[in-house]
């Protein structure tokens, strides 16, 4: 797969895995045919590796370009940086025609699209993920967000970048760390809906070296899953919140861990070894599922389980942005490869925890 498309009418835009950072350029102009101002924001991990190229790129495609570079971590999606977001872009003079690229991961993709969707009542921008967990699930789909103190994501918009390009060979330069973390996510794509991609992960074996020598096909089915949800439910309110698979319990986890001590797919991990276990009590997941889903997580070298207070649970699952009212959607599987949203009160939910010894 070259590149695949996600059709929302005119917000419709195409992933491509066939190009380089180095063609970023030409690639942007086909984007954003109108933009003569760029601002690139990034962090400082990224920008030390791959920025000079992008830039590069850009200036000769005849933008006229601005950087901004960030901490790195969960920290950087906050109110102060926004600022500094919409600082830089007055600064630099960028207009309604002009253009963000958000160069990075999750948190870069997410603070930039806020931005995007924000400056000047809306303003194109594209994305360049440079992780895994960016390339298979936040850059895609129009979600950006950043965090209050309160919790993850409480602020943000629905904004469709204009362009994503996927550049396999960034992955290359991630830590096992960063790299088993964005495991996570595929994983989730695999138990929920493919069974062909759940196949092809068991036949690697967890090992770093087979999965990257399949990463294009890996990402690209992730992509077109995702596609398919987001195309069917731009907005979240129906058959995409399968995606939050894990996340419910996966974000009080990275409360209990101050934002810091785990990451976002480690996260995950426990909140969907979590929801399978939820899912068995409460007579949903059969219990064949567990064992398959645990056994898979910790071949990734990921968290099959993170203690977390009562407190961090409630904090997490009263703001989450699934619960209406009292009620709460939890997704759960019913067997590998199928989801289905479980619609319970909150806190019926605290209870099932407190009985699951969660």
């Amino acid at each position: 797969m070259k590149q695949l498309t996600v059709s929302l009418d005119e917000r419709s835009y195409d992933i491509h895995f066939d190009l380089s950072l180095a063609r970023s350029g030409d690639w942007l102009r086909s984007c954003c045919p109108k933009a003569e101002r760029v601002l690139i924001v990034t962090d400082e991990t990224v920008e030390a590796l791959c920025a000079n190229v992008v830039q590069g790129s850009l200036r000769e495609a005849g933008f006229a370009v601005t950087l901004l570079s960030c901490a790195p971590g969960e920290e950087s999606k906050s109110l102060s940086n926004l600022g500094r977001v919409y600082d830089a872009l007055t600064d630099a003079g960028l207009t309604r025609s002009d253009c963000l690229v958000a160069l990075g991961g999750g948190v870069i993709g997410d603070l930039t699209g806020f931005a995007a969707a924000s400056y000047l009542r809306g303003i194109d921008f594209v994305q360049i993920p440079t992780t895994l967990l960016a390339m298979v699930d936040s850059s895609v789909g129009g979600k950006t967000a950043i965090n209050l103190p309160a919790g993850k994501n409480l602020v943000g918009a629905f904004w469709q970048p204009k362009g994503v390009l996927a550049d396999m060979d960034c992955l290359e330069s991630l830590s096992d760390r960063a790299f088993y973390s964005g495991m996570a996510e595929v994983i989730k794509h695999a138990f929920l809906a493919d069974m062909g991609l759940l196949v092809l992960l068991t036949d690697c074996e967890g090992k770093r070296d087979l999965l990257m020598a399949s990463m294009a096909e890996i990402v690209g089915i992730c992509c077109a899953m995702k596609s398919r949800f987001v195309t069917a439910d731009e907005r979240d309110t129906g058959v995409r919140m399968l995606l939050n698979l894990g996340h419910t319990l996966g974000h009080a986890y990275e409360k209990a861990g101050e934002f810091e001590r785990y990451t976002h797919g480690e996260a995950v991990a426990a909140g969907m070894a979590a929801a399978v276990k939820l899912g068995e009590q409460l007579g949903v997941t059969p219990p064949e599922v567990q064992p398959a889903l645990i056994d898979m997580l910790r071949e990734h070298r990921l968290p099959t389980e993170i203690a977390c207070s009562r407190a961090d649970y409630e904090s997490a699952i009263g703001l989450d942005k699934k619960g209406e009212g009292s009620r709460i959607h939890l997704i759960l599987l019913t067997k590998a490869g199928e989801a289905v949203r479980h619609s319970m009160t909150k806190g019926a939910l605290f209870a099932a925890i407190e009985m699951a010894e969660l």
